[in-house]
């Protein structure tokens, strides 16, 4: 069976291959044709700490959606921030699932090259490194690791990875096997060269029957082995099970030109599956399988081509599309009669079919999942199935996996992940049960906060979360559901559902009027007896809202924008409420944390008013312009954020980056438009960054975005031809994008106060759709 899977992964590894290879687009620098792998800077963003973030990134060593990534681990076992670019020691190479440093990991262990003595305590291996020493690829990392005179090397597959450690003469190399701690064992099995055992460490919810069994398996045989346990070390010792295991390999070492080399791969089913995950080496070399890997990513990050003459800007961009690649990530693996089968974080059994974890529909709904609608539809039809997998497993959709139900945000923003796939046309999976799941969700409290919709039989009966009924954010929770409710009606809408059941979730979407306050023009928290709460300061962060104040969440009526415009008396006085969140000083009331948090800190020292790009809520109100007629303006500002806020730097992001939305932020922004509402068919326009951007969608079609004249100083659009027409209107149709064509922006320094500058050029809006049934 080991024979038959390596010769399968050495077909499968040729076939992928020969696949990217032919299918690169070209990117060119000053006409110059340049791989976009080799644009891609992962260590954008990981010049962070929890006081400030970057971006709270690491570099995340992987093929794109795999199950495992790696990463140079800097920090103490067991914490969230596992790189930093500010330290200078490095303690393993660990395996990570890890979604952000809020959320922490799962399932890691780690690997550790040392030599004089078998140091295997975190704090004795660390090494010295130097980033000048340092090459980190999104398919291949290096380091050298000073204390112990070694150049160790990765590159990965999507369940496994090959080693290399590189090591001087000398009697005494070992590398070193670190589990972790809360449950861990290894055993060693010097006749096949092998060490196997498994992790049982996670941050997030309570998990039945988790483990992440791994395999290693070394090119040549031990000089000698040990395992340990918290701070003891057993010479000759072959298994150990505690707290805190790990094993230590040692070998003699003639000379560089034989580095010690080991093939790792792990499962979250058993030992024998990771043995089988292990193939997916097949028998390549360290450098076939590095190869292979940056052959898969220039396929992946080839299907968006930019064409320009700013090395930087084109540096951001293959930045943040490779962040947008990542989460959520397959948990499912290919059993030996090759089918897919999952182990469920919802109830601990093995079962067959897709399943995938990590991340937040909170941050994630708004553009990651609209992009890969666009640009990587095959994946999310893996995705949609994957989630109605957890749904049978759990009896709700997650609101943030890691792998399994996390409690911590709000909204049951699942419902826009699932609508907005099947809008935009996604097909081949099971999207009945998946509005099933929708329904269940919006009626129910789920098994913790964050699941289902807290204070659900408060907003059914009144159309909002009360404020004085110790629901806390309950302003935000009413605005997301209010939204969340209105992609339930366009799913019920396209599946031709009962009529109650449109009607209802049409009703329920404009719940968000039942939270403004004509006196400030802002939304409010209310209380049960139907009184806004008092004192209000729509400065402060938190109480009412979710990481944010009133100017921020405000503008969460992503479906019905004409319907908030007319609630703040029209398009001027709309204009002079958008102008006001970047004319106002960036004041703020941190009193319900008790201090200022770190989304509040990246807010002030932006110098951009209220407006907090690096925290979610308010990242589409920027394009909000384009509804009240002053497209221009958000010409202006969509350009000021990307140039200001986003560099390929370690201290490039402007705030949490957030599983890929903060970056699909980016570059949808740079190719010119933006989902606003997902769950339409509709984008928002802005401008394009690049002179040429092409974009080889996965039905074969090209889209190719021309920015005549586009430079740092030309950001407005004066004219806009699609497919060589004057085109007038302030959105495009995702329907139409499909199809293929050319959008041709004529760019100038100065804005055009005539284009789209009239309400039928305005973007979809639900109160146009419903004026018959909502009397104002």
């Amino acid at each position: 069976m080991i024979f038959k899977t390596l010769k399968w992964g050495i077909a499968w590894s040729l076939s992928l291959s020969l696949f990217c290879t032919s299918t690169v687009s070209a990117q060119k620098l000053n006409g110059k044709p340049i791989d976009p792998v080799d644009l891609v800077n992962p260590l954008m963003g990981t010049d962070s700490k929890p006081s400030l973030s970057n971006g709270n990134t690491y570099p995340a060593i992987g093929l794109p959606w795999g199950m495992n990534m790696w990463t140079p681990q800097t920090g103490k076992n067991g914490d969230g921030w596992q790189y930093t670019y500010a330290a200078d020691k490095i303690r393993g190479l660990k395996q990570t699932h890890q979604p952000s440093p809020w959320m922490n990991d799962y399932g890691q262990f780690s690997l550790m090259p040392v030599t004089g003595k078998a140091a295997f305590d975190q704090e004795e291996r660390a090494s010295w490194f130097s980033h000048k020493s340092e090459k980190a690829t999104p398919y291949y990392y290096s380091v050298y690791l000073a204390d112990h005179d070694v150049t160790a090397e990765l590159t990965p597959t999507e369940r496994a990875a090959h080693f290399k450690f590189t090591f001087n003469k000398t009697d005494s190399a070992f590398v070193v096997l670190d589990a972790f701690d809360k449950g861990s064992e290894v055993q060693i099995i010097p006749e096949k060269n092998m060490v196997i055992g498994y992790s049982t460490r996670y941050s997030r919810g309570k998990l039945t029957n988790f483990k992440n069994y791994f395999v290693l398996v070394f090119d040549q045989p031990f000089d000698n082995y040990s395992t340990w346990e918290g701070k003891q070390r057993f010479k000759g010792k072959l298994k150990s099970t505690a707290d805190q295991t790990g094993a230590i390999l040692g070998f003699k070492v003639k000379d560089k030109t034989k580095p010690v080399q080991v093939r790792v791969a792990s499962s979250f089913i058993s030992a024998e599956q990771a043995l089988l995950n292990l193939n997916e080496l097949g028998n390549r070399s360290f450098d076939q399988v590095k190869a292979d890997g940056r052959a898969i990513w220039n396929e992946k990050l080839g299907r968006l081509a930019v064409e320009g003459d700013n090395i930087d800007q084109m540096r951001t961009f293959y930045s943040t599309l490779y962040r947008t690649l990542f989460f959520p990530n397959k948990l499912y693996e290919i059993n030996a009669s090759g089918e897919k089968v999952h182990y469920s974080p919802y109830n601990g059994k093995v079962l067959p079919g897709y399943l995938f974890g990590g991340t937040g529909f909170w941050d994630t709904f708004r553009a990651l999942y609209p992009f890969l609608n666009l640009m990587y539809p095959s994946i999310n039809v893996e995705m949609q199935e994957g989630l109605k997998n957890a749904y049978l497993e759990g009896g709700f959709l997650p609101e943030w996996s890691s792998p399994g139900f996390a409690d911590i945000m709000v909204g049951n923003n699942s419902a826009s992940v699932v609508a907005d796939a099947y809008i935009k046309g996604l097909r081949g999976y099971d999207i009945n049960t998946l509005y099933e799941a929708l329904k269940h969700g919006a009626n129910n409290e789920g098994p913790m906060t964050a699941v289902g919709r807290k204070g659900v039989a408060y907003y059914n009966q009144l159309g909002y979360v009360p404020y004085d009924v110790d629901i806390n954010e309950n302003a935000a929770r009413t605005l997301e559901y209010a939204y969340d409710d209105f992609t339930i009606y366009q799913l019920a809408k396209a599946l031709k559902k009962p009529k109650a059941d449109i009607e209802l979730y049409a009703k329920r979407a404009q719940n968000y009027r039942n939270l403004f306050d004509p006196s400030t023009n802002l939304m409010r928290g209310k209380n049960k007896d139907g009184q806004f709460q008092s004192p209000f300061n729509p400065l402060k962060w938190g109480d009412a809202f979710t990481e944010g104040n009133s100017w921020h969440y405000s503008w969460s009526v992503f479906h019905d924008i004409e319907g908030l415009i007319g609630l703040m008396g029209g398009d001027q006085q709309f204009n002079v409420m958008l102008d006001s969140v970047f004319t106002q000083k960036p004041d703020f009331d941190d009193s319900y944390y008790g201090g200022t948090i770190h989304e509040i800190r990246e807010m002030q020292i932006a110098n951009m008013g209220q407006y907090a790009h690096g925290n979610q809520p308010i990242q589409h109100m920027i394009y909000l312009y384009n509804y009240s007629a002053q497209p221009w303006k958000t010409q202006y500002w969509v350009r000021q954020v990307l140039d200001r806020m986003y560099q390929a730097t370690p201290d490039g992001y402007c705030g949490d980056e957030d599983n890929g939305q903060t970056s699909a932020w980016y570059v949808f922004s740079s190719l010119g438009f933006y989902p606003v509402c997902p769950a339409t068919d509709e984008y928002v326009l802005g401008a394009p960054l690049f002179a040429k951007t092409t974009l080889k969608l996965e039905n074969g079609k090209i889209i190719e975005i021309i920015g005549n004249q586009a430079s740092a100083q030309n950001f407005y659009v004066n004219d806009l031809k699609v497919n060589g027409k004057s085109y007038n209107k302030n959105w495009l149709s995702h329907q139409e994008l499909l199809k293929g064509g050319t959008l041709s922006f004529d760019m100038t320094s100065k804005p055009n106060y005539n284009r789209g500058a009239t309400k039928a050029a305005a973007p979809y809006s639900m109160t146009m759709e419903l004026k018959t049934i909502f009397k104002k």
